[in-house]
Protein backbone atom coordinates (compact mmCIF):
# COMPACT_ATOMS: atom_id res chain seq x y z
CA UNK A 1 0.00 0.00 0.00
CA UNK A 2 1.48 3.37 -1.01
CA UNK A 3 2.41 5.95 1.61
CA UNK A 4 -0.19 8.46 0.35
CA UNK A 5 -3.01 5.89 0.44
CA UNK A 6 -1.89 4.77 3.90
CA UNK A 7 -2.07 8.31 5.26
CA UNK A 8 -5.55 8.72 3.81
CA UNK A 9 -6.65 5.45 5.45
CA UNK A 10 -5.36 6.22 8.96
CA UNK A 11 -8.19 8.44 10.18
CA UNK A 12 -11.01 6.27 8.77
CA UNK A 13 -9.38 3.18 10.33
CA UNK A 14 -9.10 4.84 13.73
CA UNK A 15 -12.66 6.18 13.57
CA UNK A 16 -14.05 2.87 12.33
CA UNK A 17 -12.24 0.94 15.07
CA UNK A 18 -13.56 3.23 17.81
CA UNK A 19 -17.07 3.11 16.34
CA UNK A 20 -17.03 -0.69 16.19
CA UNK A 21 -16.03 -0.90 19.85
CA UNK A 22 -18.65 1.65 20.89
CA UNK A 23 -21.44 -0.17 19.06
CA UNK A 24 -20.48 -3.54 20.52
CA UNK A 25 -20.33 -2.15 24.08
CA UNK A 26 -23.80 -0.64 23.66
CA UNK A 27 -25.29 -3.84 22.25
CA UNK A 28 -23.59 -6.06 24.87
CA UNK A 29 -24.92 -4.10 27.86
CA UNK A 30 -23.64 -2.76 31.17
CA UNK A 31 -20.55 -4.44 32.57
CA UNK A 32 -21.01 -6.02 36.02
CA UNK A 33 -18.25 -8.63 35.93
CA UNK A 34 -17.16 -10.41 39.15
CA UNK A 35 -13.80 -8.64 39.32
CA UNK A 36 -15.49 -5.25 38.92
CA UNK A 37 -17.74 -6.15 41.83
CA UNK A 38 -14.78 -7.37 43.85
CA UNK A 39 -11.91 -4.92 43.34
CA UNK A 40 -11.84 -3.08 39.97
CA UNK A 41 -14.30 -0.38 41.03
CA UNK A 42 -12.84 -0.13 44.51
CA UNK A 43 -9.31 0.33 43.16
CA UNK A 44 -10.25 3.43 41.19
CA UNK A 45 -12.44 4.75 44.01
CA UNK A 46 -9.72 4.29 46.62
CA UNK A 47 -7.10 5.96 44.44
CA UNK A 48 -9.31 9.01 43.87
CA UNK A 49 -10.50 9.34 47.47
CA UNK A 50 -7.39 8.21 49.34
CA UNK A 51 -9.02 5.17 50.93
CA UNK A 52 -6.13 2.70 50.95
CA UNK A 53 -5.07 3.87 54.42
CA UNK A 54 -8.67 3.94 55.70
CA UNK A 55 -10.25 0.67 54.57
CA UNK A 56 -9.04 -2.89 54.94
CA UNK A 57 -8.99 -4.68 51.58
CA UNK A 58 -12.69 -4.50 50.54
CA UNK A 59 -11.74 -6.50 47.44
CA UNK A 60 -9.79 -9.11 49.37
CA UNK A 61 -6.17 -9.79 48.46
CA UNK A 62 -6.76 -8.33 44.99
CA UNK A 63 -7.09 -4.94 46.72
CA UNK A 64 -3.29 -4.91 46.92
CA UNK A 65 -2.75 -5.00 43.15
CA UNK A 66 -1.51 -1.81 41.46
CA UNK A 67 -4.70 0.30 41.19
CA UNK A 68 -3.43 2.73 38.54
CA UNK A 69 -4.79 0.80 35.53
CA UNK A 70 -8.31 0.88 37.00
CA UNK A 71 -8.37 4.66 37.42
CA UNK A 72 -9.44 5.33 33.82
CA UNK A 73 -12.39 2.85 33.74
CA UNK A 74 -13.51 4.14 37.14
CA UNK A 75 -13.33 7.78 36.04
CA UNK A 76 -15.26 7.10 32.82
CA UNK A 77 -17.89 4.98 34.55
CA UNK A 78 -18.56 7.42 37.36
CA UNK A 79 -18.04 10.55 35.29
CA UNK A 80 -20.51 9.77 32.52
CA UNK A 81 -24.08 8.54 32.71
CA UNK A 82 -25.31 5.22 31.33
CA UNK A 83 -24.95 4.12 28.58
CA UNK A 84 -22.38 6.77 27.63
CA UNK A 85 -19.66 5.50 29.89
CA UNK A 86 -19.95 2.04 28.31
CA UNK A 87 -19.88 3.52 24.81
CA UNK A 88 -16.79 5.58 25.71
CA UNK A 89 -14.96 2.57 27.14
CA UNK A 90 -15.98 0.48 24.11
CA UNK A 91 -14.63 3.13 21.73
CA UNK A 92 -11.33 3.17 23.62
CA UNK A 93 -11.04 -0.62 23.54
CA UNK A 94 -11.96 -0.65 19.85
CA UNK A 95 -8.71 1.16 19.07
CA UNK A 96 -7.02 -2.24 19.38
CA UNK A 97 -8.29 -2.88 15.83
CA UNK A 98 -6.51 0.21 14.52
CA UNK A 99 -3.32 -1.07 16.15
CA UNK A 100 -3.83 -4.49 14.54
CA UNK A 101 -4.19 -2.72 11.18
CA UNK A 102 -0.92 -0.84 11.76
CA UNK A 103 0.87 -3.95 13.01
CA UNK A 104 -0.39 -5.88 9.96
CA UNK A 105 1.04 -3.22 7.64
CA UNK A 106 4.40 -3.54 9.39
CA UNK A 107 4.50 -7.34 9.33
CA UNK A 108 3.10 -7.92 5.84
CA UNK A 109 5.32 -5.37 4.12
CA UNK A 110 4.72 -5.39 0.36
CA UNK A 111 1.86 -7.85 0.79
CA UNK A 112 -0.06 -5.27 2.86
CA UNK A 113 -2.91 -4.64 0.44
CA UNK A 114 -6.43 -3.57 1.32
CA UNK A 115 -7.64 -7.19 1.15
CA UNK A 116 -4.94 -8.70 3.37
CA UNK A 117 -5.22 -5.90 5.90
CA UNK A 118 -8.99 -6.33 5.97
CA UNK A 119 -8.55 -10.06 6.56
CA UNK A 120 -6.32 -9.40 9.56
CA UNK A 121 -8.76 -6.87 11.01
CA UNK A 122 -11.70 -9.27 10.56
CA UNK A 123 -9.85 -12.03 12.43
CA UNK A 124 -8.95 -9.61 15.23
CA UNK A 125 -12.41 -8.02 15.44
CA UNK A 126 -14.04 -11.33 16.40
CA UNK A 127 -11.34 -12.38 18.87
CA UNK A 128 -13.41 -14.04 21.59
CA UNK A 129 -11.57 -12.90 24.73
CA UNK A 130 -10.83 -9.41 23.45
CA UNK A 131 -14.43 -8.99 22.31
CA UNK A 132 -15.75 -10.19 25.66
CA UNK A 133 -13.84 -7.41 27.44
CA UNK A 134 -14.95 -4.52 25.20
CA UNK A 135 -16.69 -1.94 27.37
CA UNK A 136 -15.66 -3.61 30.65
CA UNK A 137 -13.36 -2.74 33.56
CA UNK A 138 -10.82 -5.47 32.70
CA UNK A 139 -7.23 -4.33 32.30
CA UNK A 140 -6.22 -7.06 29.83
CA UNK A 141 -7.76 -5.36 26.80
CA UNK A 142 -6.54 -1.91 27.88
CA UNK A 143 -2.91 -2.98 28.32
CA UNK A 144 -3.05 -4.91 25.04
CA UNK A 145 -2.82 -1.57 23.22
CA UNK A 146 0.70 -0.57 24.36
CA UNK A 147 1.84 -4.17 23.83
CA UNK A 148 0.60 -4.23 20.22
CA UNK A 149 2.12 -0.80 19.57
CA UNK A 150 5.41 -1.94 21.09
CA UNK A 151 5.51 -5.06 18.91
CA UNK A 152 4.80 -2.95 15.81
CA UNK A 153 7.75 -0.70 16.66
CA UNK A 154 10.05 -3.66 17.32
CA UNK A 155 9.34 -5.16 13.89
CA UNK A 156 9.35 -1.91 11.97
CA UNK A 157 12.06 -1.42 9.33
CA UNK A 158 12.53 2.27 10.12
CA UNK A 159 16.19 3.23 10.47
CA UNK A 160 16.05 5.45 13.56
CA UNK A 161 19.28 4.45 15.35
CA UNK A 162 17.39 2.20 17.77
CA UNK A 163 14.98 4.76 19.20
CA UNK A 164 12.06 2.52 18.29
CA UNK A 165 13.37 -0.17 20.63
CA UNK A 166 13.51 2.32 23.50
CA UNK A 167 9.94 3.37 22.75
CA UNK A 168 8.86 -0.27 22.44
CA UNK A 169 10.42 -0.94 25.83
CA UNK A 170 8.57 2.03 27.31
CA UNK A 171 5.24 0.77 25.97
CA UNK A 172 5.56 -2.91 26.90
CA UNK A 173 7.25 -2.01 30.19
CA UNK A 174 4.35 0.31 31.07
CA UNK A 175 1.85 -2.44 30.27
CA UNK A 176 3.79 -4.73 32.61
CA UNK A 177 4.02 -2.19 35.41
CA UNK A 178 0.28 -1.60 35.22
CA UNK A 179 -0.53 -5.33 35.12
CA UNK A 180 2.25 -7.69 36.14
CA UNK A 181 0.87 -10.66 34.21
CA UNK A 182 2.07 -8.85 31.06
CA UNK A 183 5.63 -9.71 32.08
CA UNK A 184 5.39 -12.74 29.79
CA UNK A 185 5.27 -10.40 26.77
CA UNK A 186 8.09 -8.23 28.12
CA UNK A 187 10.32 -11.28 28.50
CA UNK A 188 9.26 -12.70 25.12
CA UNK A 189 9.98 -9.39 23.39
CA UNK A 190 13.37 -9.00 25.03
CA UNK A 191 14.49 -12.53 24.21
CA UNK A 192 13.30 -12.22 20.59
CA UNK A 193 15.81 -9.37 20.10
CA UNK A 194 18.60 -11.93 20.39
CA UNK A 195 17.72 -13.04 16.85
CA UNK A 196 18.74 -9.65 15.42
CA UNK A 197 22.01 -9.52 13.51
CA UNK A 198 23.34 -6.88 15.95
CA UNK A 199 21.29 -7.32 19.12
CA UNK A 200 23.33 -5.37 21.69
CA UNK A 201 22.05 -1.84 21.05
CA UNK A 202 18.37 -2.90 20.61
CA UNK A 203 18.51 -4.98 23.81
CA UNK A 204 20.07 -2.13 25.78
CA UNK A 205 17.55 0.37 24.40
CA UNK A 206 14.61 -1.95 25.03
CA UNK A 207 15.86 -2.75 28.52
CA UNK A 208 16.36 0.90 29.43
CA UNK A 209 12.91 1.86 28.15
CA UNK A 210 11.15 -1.00 29.92
CA UNK A 211 13.02 -0.38 33.19
CA UNK A 212 12.06 3.31 33.18
CA UNK A 213 8.42 2.48 32.43
CA UNK A 214 8.29 -0.12 35.20
CA UNK A 215 9.70 2.36 37.71
CA UNK A 216 7.17 5.04 36.75
CA UNK A 217 4.05 2.84 36.56
CA UNK A 218 4.75 0.29 39.31
CA UNK A 219 7.37 1.98 41.50
CA UNK A 220 5.16 4.24 43.68
CA UNK A 221 2.74 1.41 44.51
CA UNK A 222 5.61 -1.02 45.20
CA UNK A 223 7.15 1.51 47.61
CA UNK A 224 3.82 1.90 49.40
CA UNK A 225 3.41 -1.86 49.75
CA UNK A 226 6.97 -2.19 51.03
CA UNK A 227 6.43 0.63 53.54
CA UNK A 228 3.05 -0.62 54.79
CA UNK A 229 3.43 -4.39 54.59
CA UNK A 230 7.13 -5.14 54.19
CA UNK A 231 6.98 -6.40 50.59
CA UNK A 232 6.97 -4.46 47.28
CA UNK A 233 4.73 -7.12 45.71
CA UNK A 234 2.58 -7.79 48.79
CA UNK A 235 0.97 -10.28 49.21
CA UNK A 236 2.39 -12.08 46.17
CA UNK A 237 5.67 -14.04 46.07
CA UNK A 238 5.80 -13.95 49.85
CA UNK A 239 8.20 -16.92 50.13
CA UNK A 240 10.72 -14.47 48.61
CA UNK A 241 9.79 -11.19 50.34
CA UNK A 242 8.53 -12.77 53.60
CA UNK A 243 6.07 -10.12 54.75
CA UNK A 244 4.76 -10.92 58.26
CA UNK A 245 1.30 -9.78 57.10
CA UNK A 246 0.73 -12.69 54.68
CA UNK A 247 1.21 -16.48 54.62
CA UNK A 248 4.60 -17.71 53.41
CA UNK A 249 3.09 -19.32 50.32
CA UNK A 250 2.84 -18.29 46.68
CA UNK A 251 -0.62 -17.06 45.69
CA UNK A 252 -1.32 -18.85 42.43
CA UNK A 253 -4.51 -19.80 40.66
CA UNK A 254 -3.88 -23.35 39.45
CA UNK A 255 -7.46 -24.06 38.28
CA UNK A 256 -6.58 -23.61 34.60
CA UNK A 257 -3.16 -25.26 34.43
CA UNK A 258 -2.83 -28.26 32.11
CA UNK A 259 -2.41 -31.67 33.71
CA UNK A 260 0.60 -32.56 31.60
CA UNK A 261 2.45 -32.01 28.33
CA UNK A 262 -0.14 -33.67 26.10
CA UNK A 263 -2.93 -31.70 27.76
CA UNK A 264 -0.97 -28.47 27.25
CA UNK A 265 -0.43 -29.25 23.57
CA UNK A 266 -4.15 -29.92 23.19
CA UNK A 267 -5.34 -26.59 24.64
CA UNK A 268 -5.54 -24.72 21.28
CA UNK A 269 -7.58 -27.58 19.83
CA UNK A 270 -9.88 -27.69 22.85
CA UNK A 271 -10.66 -24.04 22.14
CA UNK A 272 -11.70 -24.85 18.56
CA UNK A 273 -14.55 -27.09 19.74
CA UNK A 274 -15.65 -24.85 22.61
CA UNK A 275 -14.01 -26.60 25.54
CA UNK A 276 -12.56 -24.02 27.90
CA UNK A 277 -10.08 -25.47 30.41
CA UNK A 278 -8.37 -22.06 30.53
CA UNK A 279 -11.42 -19.94 31.40
CA UNK A 280 -14.34 -19.86 33.83
CA UNK A 281 -16.83 -19.16 31.06
CA UNK A 282 -17.30 -20.82 27.64
CA UNK A 283 -15.73 -19.45 24.46
CA UNK A 284 -14.64 -20.81 21.10
CA UNK A 285 -11.41 -19.80 19.32
CA UNK A 286 -9.71 -21.49 16.34
CA UNK A 287 -6.88 -18.91 16.01
CA UNK A 288 -4.11 -20.66 17.93
CA UNK A 289 -4.88 -24.02 16.33
CA UNK A 290 -4.72 -22.39 12.88
CA UNK A 291 -1.33 -20.85 13.73
CA UNK A 292 0.00 -24.26 14.78
CA UNK A 293 -1.30 -25.99 11.63
CA UNK A 294 0.19 -23.30 9.38
CA UNK A 295 3.55 -23.48 11.14
CA UNK A 296 3.64 -27.24 10.68
CA UNK A 297 2.71 -26.84 6.99
CA UNK A 298 5.49 -24.28 6.52
CA UNK A 299 8.02 -26.51 8.27
CA UNK A 300 7.09 -29.43 6.01
CA UNK A 301 7.27 -27.16 2.95
CA UNK A 302 10.73 -26.00 3.91
CA UNK A 303 11.96 -29.58 4.34
CA UNK A 304 10.45 -30.77 1.06
CA UNK A 305 11.82 -27.83 -0.90
CA UNK A 306 15.10 -27.68 1.00
CA UNK A 307 15.01 -23.93 1.41
CA UNK A 308 13.99 -21.26 3.87
CA UNK A 309 10.35 -20.28 3.52
CA UNK A 310 10.41 -17.70 6.33
CA UNK A 311 12.38 -14.47 6.58
CA UNK A 312 14.54 -13.60 9.57
CA UNK A 313 11.89 -11.15 10.77
CA UNK A 314 9.23 -13.86 10.40
CA UNK A 315 11.25 -16.12 12.66
CA UNK A 316 11.67 -13.34 15.22
CA UNK A 317 7.91 -12.82 15.27
CA UNK A 318 7.21 -16.54 15.66
CA UNK A 319 9.82 -16.75 18.41
CA UNK A 320 8.18 -13.87 20.30
CA UNK A 321 4.74 -15.41 19.85
CA UNK A 322 5.87 -18.88 20.91
CA UNK A 323 8.00 -17.75 23.86
CA UNK A 324 5.19 -15.57 25.23
CA UNK A 325 2.67 -18.38 24.79
CA UNK A 326 4.87 -20.95 26.56
CA UNK A 327 5.51 -18.54 29.45
CA UNK A 328 1.76 -17.93 29.68
CA UNK A 329 1.10 -21.67 29.80
CA UNK A 330 3.72 -22.24 32.50
CA UNK A 331 2.74 -19.24 34.64
CA UNK A 332 -1.06 -18.90 34.43
CA UNK A 333 -2.94 -20.66 31.61
CA UNK A 334 -5.65 -18.06 32.19
CA UNK A 335 -7.22 -17.18 28.84
CA UNK A 336 -7.81 -13.48 29.54
CA UNK A 337 -4.10 -12.90 29.97
CA UNK A 338 -3.51 -14.08 26.39
CA UNK A 339 -5.45 -11.25 24.68
CA UNK A 340 -2.36 -9.57 23.14
CA UNK A 341 -1.41 -12.83 21.41
CA UNK A 342 -5.03 -13.46 20.45
CA UNK A 343 -5.01 -10.13 18.59
CA UNK A 344 -1.48 -10.64 17.25
CA UNK A 345 -2.52 -14.01 15.80
CA UNK A 346 -4.62 -12.13 13.20
CA UNK A 347 -1.72 -10.63 11.20
CA UNK A 348 0.38 -13.72 11.96
CA UNK A 349 -2.20 -16.01 10.32
CA UNK A 350 -2.37 -13.79 7.23
CA UNK A 351 1.43 -13.65 7.08
CA UNK A 352 1.79 -17.44 7.35
CA UNK A 353 -0.84 -17.98 4.63
CA UNK A 354 1.09 -15.66 2.31
CA UNK A 355 4.39 -17.41 3.08
CA UNK A 356 2.81 -20.81 2.49
CA UNK A 357 1.47 -19.86 -0.95
CA UNK A 358 4.79 -18.19 -1.81
CA UNK A 359 6.62 -21.37 -0.83
CA UNK A 360 4.80 -23.35 -3.53
CA UNK A 361 4.95 -20.57 -6.14
CA UNK A 362 1.54 -21.32 -7.55
CA UNK A 363 1.13 -20.42 -11.24
CA UNK A 364 -1.76 -18.43 -12.67
CA UNK A 365 -5.00 -20.39 -12.91
CA UNK A 366 -8.70 -20.02 -13.68
CA UNK A 367 -9.16 -17.73 -10.65
CA UNK A 368 -6.57 -15.22 -11.77
CA UNK A 369 -2.92 -14.57 -10.90
CA UNK A 370 -1.40 -15.92 -7.70
CA UNK A 371 -1.68 -12.56 -5.90
CA UNK A 372 -5.44 -12.48 -6.27
CA UNK A 373 -5.76 -16.10 -5.19
CA UNK A 374 -3.69 -15.38 -2.07
CA UNK A 375 -5.94 -12.46 -1.25
CA UNK A 376 -9.06 -14.55 -1.80
CA UNK A 377 -7.61 -17.27 0.42
CA UNK A 378 -6.88 -14.84 3.25
CA UNK A 379 -10.38 -13.35 3.15
CA UNK A 380 -12.00 -16.80 3.11
CA UNK A 381 -9.79 -17.92 6.01
CA UNK A 382 -10.63 -14.75 7.95
CA UNK A 383 -14.37 -15.26 7.47
CA UNK A 384 -14.14 -18.92 8.47
CA UNK A 385 -12.17 -18.06 11.64
CA UNK A 386 -14.58 -15.26 12.52
CA UNK A 387 -17.64 -17.48 12.05
CA UNK A 388 -16.07 -20.25 14.14
CA UNK A 389 -15.43 -17.87 17.07
CA UNK A 390 -17.63 -17.31 20.10
CA UNK A 391 -16.90 -14.64 22.73
CA UNK A 392 -17.08 -15.30 26.42
CA UNK A 393 -19.49 -13.49 28.77
CA UNK A 394 -18.39 -11.86 32.02
CA UNK A 395 -21.89 -10.78 33.11
CA UNK A 396 -23.74 -7.73 31.86
CA UNK A 397 -27.13 -6.16 32.42
CA UNK A 398 -29.30 -4.29 29.88
CA UNK A 399 -28.78 -0.55 29.50
CA UNK A 400 -32.54 -0.15 29.93
CA UNK A 401 -32.04 -1.02 33.61
CA UNK A 402 -28.65 0.46 34.60
CA UNK A 403 -27.36 -0.21 38.08
CA UNK A 404 -28.40 2.79 40.22
CA UNK A 405 -29.13 1.47 43.71
CA UNK A 406 -30.79 3.56 46.42
CA UNK A 407 -29.65 3.07 50.00
CA UNK A 408 -32.15 2.75 52.83
CA UNK A 409 -32.49 5.77 55.12
CA UNK A 410 -30.77 3.88 57.95
CA UNK A 411 -27.59 3.70 55.84
CA UNK A 412 -27.30 7.41 55.01
CA UNK A 413 -24.90 8.32 57.83
CA UNK A 414 -21.16 7.50 57.83
CA UNK A 415 -20.71 4.08 59.38
CA UNK A 416 -18.34 1.14 59.70
CA UNK A 417 -19.14 -1.67 57.27
CA UNK A 418 -17.78 -5.20 57.77
CA UNK A 419 -17.75 -7.34 54.62
CA UNK A 420 -18.39 -11.01 55.31
CA UNK A 421 -18.36 -12.24 51.70
CA UNK A 422 -16.91 -11.54 48.27
CA UNK A 423 -17.46 -9.83 45.85
CA UNK A 424 -18.70 -6.75 47.70
CA UNK A 425 -15.93 -4.21 47.12
CA UNK A 426 -18.02 -2.21 44.62
CA UNK A 427 -20.48 -1.29 47.38
CA UNK A 428 -17.79 0.94 48.92
CA UNK A 429 -18.34 3.75 46.40
CA UNK A 430 -22.10 3.72 47.17
CA UNK A 431 -21.73 4.28 50.91
CA UNK A 432 -21.83 7.66 52.70
CA UNK A 433 -18.63 9.71 52.61
CA UNK A 434 -16.51 9.16 55.70
CA UNK A 435 -17.50 5.51 56.09
CA UNK A 436 -14.97 2.76 56.72
CA UNK A 437 -15.03 -0.63 55.02
CA UNK A 438 -13.24 -3.69 56.41
CA UNK A 439 -13.13 -7.05 54.63
CA UNK A 440 -13.17 -9.87 57.21
CA UNK A 441 -13.90 -12.86 54.98
CA UNK A 442 -10.66 -13.10 52.97
CA UNK A 443 -9.36 -16.69 53.04
CA UNK A 444 -6.26 -16.42 50.86
CA UNK A 445 -4.65 -13.62 52.88
CA UNK A 446 -6.50 -13.63 56.22
CA UNK A 447 -6.05 -10.78 58.69
CA UNK A 448 -3.04 -11.49 60.91
CA UNK A 449 -3.75 -10.82 64.62
CA UNK A 450 -1.80 -7.75 65.67
CA UNK A 451 -0.86 -6.85 62.09
CA UNK A 452 -1.49 -3.60 60.23
CA UNK A 453 -5.01 -4.49 58.97
CA UNK A 454 -5.99 -5.95 62.35
CA UNK A 455 -4.91 -2.81 64.21
CA UNK A 456 -6.75 -0.65 61.70
CA UNK A 457 -9.97 -2.60 62.25
CA UNK A 458 -9.67 -2.44 66.04
CA UNK A 459 -8.81 1.26 66.06
CA UNK A 460 -11.75 1.98 63.77
CA UNK A 461 -14.16 0.02 65.95
CA UNK A 462 -12.87 1.88 68.99
CA UNK A 463 -13.86 5.20 67.36
CA UNK A 464 -17.56 4.75 66.48
CA UNK A 465 -19.09 6.61 63.54
CA UNK A 466 -22.60 8.14 63.68
CA UNK A 467 -24.15 5.41 61.56
CA UNK A 468 -22.91 2.56 63.77
CA UNK A 469 -21.56 -0.79 62.54
CA UNK A 470 -23.09 -2.93 59.80
CA UNK A 471 -22.27 -6.38 58.45
CA UNK A 472 -22.71 -6.91 54.71
CA UNK A 473 -23.36 -10.27 53.06
CA UNK A 474 -25.53 -11.72 50.30
CA UNK A 475 -29.20 -12.39 50.93
CA UNK A 476 -29.06 -15.64 48.97
CA UNK A 477 -25.67 -17.30 49.41
CA UNK A 478 -24.64 -20.50 47.64
CA UNK A 479 -23.62 -23.40 49.82
CA UNK A 480 -19.97 -23.07 48.78
CA UNK A 481 -19.83 -19.35 49.66
CA UNK A 482 -21.60 -18.79 52.99
CA UNK A 483 -21.22 -15.51 54.90
CA UNK A 484 -18.43 -15.74 57.47
CA UNK A 485 -20.49 -14.55 60.41
CA UNK A 486 -18.06 -16.25 62.79
CA UNK A 487 -15.44 -13.59 61.97
CA UNK A 488 -17.42 -11.05 64.00
CA UNK A 489 -16.54 -12.91 67.20
CA UNK A 490 -12.83 -12.13 66.67
CA UNK A 491 -13.73 -8.50 67.39
CA UNK A 492 -16.30 -9.25 70.12
CA UNK A 493 -19.16 -8.42 67.76
CA UNK A 494 -22.41 -10.08 66.75
CA UNK A 495 -25.51 -9.32 64.68
CA UNK A 496 -28.01 -7.21 66.59
CA UNK A 497 -31.16 -9.34 66.39
CA UNK A 498 -33.26 -6.62 68.01
CA UNK A 499 -33.03 -4.41 64.92
CA UNK A 500 -34.02 -5.09 61.33
CA UNK A 501 -31.55 -5.67 58.52
CA UNK A 502 -31.65 -3.45 55.44
CA UNK A 503 -31.28 -4.54 51.81
CA UNK A 504 -28.97 -3.04 49.19
CA UNK A 505 -29.88 -4.02 45.59
CA UNK A 506 -27.00 -6.00 44.08
CA UNK A 507 -25.61 -5.40 40.58
CA UNK A 508 -26.24 -9.01 39.53
CA UNK A 509 -29.77 -9.20 40.99
CA UNK A 510 -28.78 -10.72 44.33
CA UNK A 511 -29.61 -8.35 47.19
CA UNK A 512 -27.00 -7.52 49.81
CA UNK A 513 -28.02 -7.70 53.46
CA UNK A 514 -26.86 -4.87 55.71
CA UNK A 515 -27.38 -6.03 59.29
CA UNK A 516 -26.68 -3.92 62.40
CA UNK A 517 -23.86 -5.13 64.60
CA UNK A 518 -23.32 -4.65 68.33
CA UNK A 519 -20.61 -5.55 70.79
CA UNK A 520 -20.98 -9.07 72.14
CA UNK A 521 -20.00 -8.03 75.67
CA UNK A 522 -22.42 -5.09 75.61
CA UNK A 523 -25.21 -7.37 74.47
CA UNK A 524 -24.38 -9.85 77.22
CA UNK A 525 -24.33 -7.10 79.84
CA UNK A 526 -27.63 -5.76 78.58
CA UNK A 527 -29.18 -9.20 78.74
CA UNK A 528 -27.81 -9.76 82.23
CA UNK A 529 -29.28 -6.44 83.36
CA UNK A 530 -32.73 -7.63 82.34
CA UNK A 531 -32.43 -10.87 84.38
CA UNK A 532 -33.69 -10.79 87.97
CA UNK A 533 -31.06 -11.62 90.60
CA UNK A 534 -31.29 -14.73 92.81
CA UNK A 535 -32.89 -12.96 95.81
CA UNK A 536 -35.76 -11.64 93.70
CA UNK A 537 -36.47 -15.12 92.36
Amino acid sequence: MSSARTQLAVLPVIAGSALAGAIYAYVAGEDINWDWQNYHDYAGFALVHGRFDVDVAPGGFQSFLNPLIYLLPYGIRHGLGAPWWGIALGALHGLNLALVWWLSRVLLGRAAAAVTLSAAVIIAALSPMALSEVGTSFADILTAMPILAGVALMFSDDDDRGRRFVLAGLLIGAATGLKLTNAIFLIGAGVSLLLLARPLRPILGFGAGSALALIVTAGPWALKMARDYGSPLYPFYNPIFRSPEAPLVSITDTRFMPSGLLDALAYPFYWVIGEHPSSEWPFRDPRFAVVIVLLIALAVSGVLQRREVLTVRDRRLIFFFSASYILWMLAFSIQRYLIPLELLSAPLIVLLLIRLTDAWRLPAGPFGPPTRRVQAMTILAALAIALASQPSDWMRRPWSAPYRPQLAQALHEPATFLLLQKPLGYVTSLLPAGSRVYQLSELVVPIVPGGVPDRRVRNGLAEPLPGGIWALYFADSPADNPPRLEMLADYDLRIDDSRACERIPGADGTDIMACPVISGSSAAASTAGLMPDSDER
